[in-house]
C-alpha cells in the first residue's frame, strides 16, 4: 500500500501546546505547587516527548521552579486548576538542555473507525452524529463517547485529529464493509478531499475478546498495530515527534531555497508569514528574485532535509527538477512551488 495517495496539505498549528488543566488536590501540601508540576508534565509531553515527560527526576533539574515559567492560572471544573505557561521560555529552556522541541506545527491526522458493536449493529464513527435510524446505529451516546475518548487521548499528546464528515460525498466512497474488509485504497481514496497528512484506520468490536486492529498511513509508508486506542495514538505521537521535533544541541545550517509560482505581493507576503512560522528557522534573507521565483538563504536548525519536511507540510509542493534563473543555478538549493 502506498500512502503517496494523500494530497498535499498544510500543518496544522497547535495553539494549546503550553495549557493543561489538571486535578487540583486541595489535601497536598502545597496545592498550587503540584498542581503546576502536573501541568508542566502534560506539557512536557506534547512538546519534548514521553521520554522526559516520565522521567520525574529530569524534568526537576530542568524546571526546579515550575511557578516561574507560569503566565496564567484560574479555577477549572470539578477541583481543577487550568494553567497557562510561557512557551517560549519552556522551549529555550529545552534547546539549552539539548532536548528535543516539537513546534506548534503538526500533521493532521483523519481518523476512519468502524464499530461492530455485535448483534448487527455496525456503524463508522463520524465527526458528528447525524441523524440515523435504531438500524444504523446503536447509541448516539456510545458512538459520541468513543469518539470524544480518541481526541481526548489525542489532545493529551498534541496530536491535530478530524473524523470524516460521513455525509453524502464519504457514504457514496466508502462503507462499514471497506473499512471492516481492509480496503484501504478506498479509503485513502476518499480521504483526499479533507487535504490531510496522515490517515489512521479502525476495526474495533467492543463486545469481544478480539483486539482492535489499526492501519496507518504516513510518508509513504503504512503500519500495522493491534491495542485499545490510547496505545495507539500514543504510539502515532512518538513517531511523529521522532520525525518532526528537533534537538536543542542541532546544528544551525544555512540552506538555499527557491520558491517559485509567487505572482503577486500578496503571494509574496503570505510566503513570507509561512517562512516566519516555522519554529525551525532561525533567520531567513532574500538572496535574489527573478519573475516568479524568490531565492533565499535560510538559517535553519536540523538542515535541509528538516526545512524540506517543514515545508511540505506547510503546503508547499517541492520540485524534483532543478532549473536555471539566469547565470544562476539553483543546483543544491530546495526547489518548492507555491500555490495558494
Amino acid at each position: 500500500m502506498n500512502g503517496g495517495l494523500l494530497s498535499v496539505a498544510a500543518a496544522v498549528d497547535v495553539p494549546t501546546l503550553y495549557t493543561a488543566e489538571v486535578p487540583y488536590h486541595r489535601e497536598a501540601k502545597n496545592p498550587r505547587e503540584a498542581a503546576y508540576e502536573l501541568a508542566l508534565a502534560a506539557v512536557l509531553l506534547r512538546v519534548s516527548g514521553s521520554d522526559l515527560s516520565s522521567n520525574a527526576e529530569a524534568v526537576r533539574e530542568l524546571f526546579p521552579d515550575p511557578a516561574s515559567y507560569v503566565m496564567q492560572f484560574r479555577p477549572g471544573a470539578k477541583d481543577s486548576l487550568w494553567v497557562s505557561f510561557d512557551g517560549q521560555a519552556i522551549e529555550q529552556t529545552l534547546r539549552d538542555a539539548g532536548r528535543t522541541v516539537w513546534g506548534a506545527e503538526r500533521p493532521l491526522t483523519l481518523v476512519w473507525v468502524a464499530v461492530d458493536w455485535g448483534r448487527g449493529s455496525r456503524e463508522i464513527i463520524a465527526a458528528d452524529d447525524p441523524d440515523r435510524t435504531d438500524g444504523m446505529s446503536r447509541s448516539i451516546d456510545v458512538n459520541q463517547r468513543l469518539r470524544e475518548r480518541i481526541l481526548e487521548i489525542a489532545e493529551r499528546r498534541g496530536l491535530p485529529l478530524v473524523f470524516p464528515l460521513l455525509d453524502t460525498i464519504d457514504l457514496q466512497r466508502v462503507s462499514f464493509s471497506d473499512i471492516w474488509g481492509g480496503f484501504d485504497e478506498r479509503i485513502i481514496a476518499a480521504s483526499n478531499r479533507y487535504a490531510v497528512n496522515s490517515i489512521l484506520i479502525g476495526r474495533i468490536r467492543p463486545s469481544s475478546g478480539r483486539r482492535e486492529e489499526w492501519s496507518y498511513y504516513f510518508s509513504g509508508a503504512e503500519r500495522s498495530w493491534t491495542g485499545p486506542p490510547e496505545a495507539i495514538v500514543g504510539r502515532i505521537a512518538d513517531l511523529l515527534t521522532a520525525e518532526f521535533a528537533v534537538g536543542g544541541n542541532a546544528p544551525v545550517e544555512s540552506v538555499a531555497l527557491n520558491v517559485s509560482g509567487i505572482e503577486s505581493v500578496q503571494d509574496y507576503g503570505s510566503l513570507q508569514r509561512l517562512l516566519a512560522g516555522i519554529s525551525l528557522i532561525e533567520h531567513y534573507v532574500i538572496t535574489e528574485v527573478a519573475g516568479d521565483r524568490v531565492s533565499y538563504r535560510v538559517d535553519v536548525r536540523g538542515g535541509a532535509d528538516r526545512l524540506r519536511r517543514a515545508l511540505r507540510f506547510n503546503g508547499l509542493l517541492e520540485q524534483e527538477n532543478a532549473s536555471l534563473v539566469g547565470d544562476v543555478s539553483s543546483v543544491g538549493a530546495l526547489e518548492f512551488f507555491y500555490g495558494p
